[in-house]
């Protein structure tokens, strides 16, 4: 009797993924592939970091050229601890 529940458990956990995956798989499309979303995620994330590096060199040239600190450049510039 266990071995029955035990199963129905499994079958049930079994459907409950798939249906998981199911729902994931209409989110990111049918004829997506993860490894490909992933790669280009990575890839944009890279683009983005080198951008912000290339703009924190620039503010620190700024509070150079002006004297002042980091802080006060992103303060001037509305700029949060997130940015």
């Amino acid at each position: 009797m266990h071995a029955r529940t035990s199963s129905k458990a499994q079958q049930a956990r079994i459907q409950a993924l798939q249906a998981e995956i199911d729902e994931l798989q209409k989110t990111l499309g049918e004829d997506q592939n993860a490894e490909q979303i992933v790669s280009r995620h990575i890839k944009l994330l890279h683009r983005y970091n080198e951008a912000k590096d290339a703009a924190q060199i620039l503010i620190g040239k700024l509070a150079a050229y002006r004297q002042t600190t980091i802080r006060q450049i992103h303060n001037d510039f509305g700029l949060t601890d997130e940015d």
